[in-house]
């Protein structure tokens, strides 16, 4: 395993277990396994704790893969974000249907449901960064 792989997964790691944790106590302790009431719109407890601990891992997942992971990136930091918002975006689009599927339609309870979900996106979330968000030449196109 390359340096690279290995920071990767030790910082993908750190921030998936930090996020999960994150999500096991917004949906247990702080929602209490009850529906997020807005003024416009009520949202199911798992979704909701999704999207809280969304909120709080995706800059922590940022800043370490940007400033330990991939070091190397000749792309500025504001494309970075913008790059690793997007793949984020998709992996949240992952997380949700998945997390509607096995949660609302299979009946798994929320919190492992949200442990294969994570197992399923990390390949694409890798690929992701690596190839879009932290893209790494030997020699950098002039334009960017």
């Amino acid at each position: 395993m390359d340096k690279k792989t290995f920071r990767y997964a030790a910082c993908g790691g750190a921030n998936t277990a930090f996020d999960i944790v994150l999500f096991f106590i917004f949906y247990n302790f702080i929602l209490e396994k009850d529906f997020l009431r807005l003024p416009f719109v009520v949202i199911s407890p798992h979704i909701a704790s999704f999207l809280l601990s969304f909120l709080i891992s995706f800059p922590t997942g940022f800043l370490l893969m940007r400033y330990i992971v991939f070091q190397d990136s000749y792309l500025r930091g504001r494309v970075q974000l913008i790059r690793y918002f997007m793949s984020v975006c998709i992996s949240l689009l992952m997380n949700y249907f998945f997390l509607k599927l096995l949660v609302d339609r299979l009946h798994v309870y929320p919190t492992p449901a949200k442990l294969m979900i994570t197992c399923l996106v990390v390949g694409f979330s890798y690929m992701a960064q690596r190839y879009f968000s932290f893209k790494t030449q030997s020699v950098p196109p002039a334009g960017e």
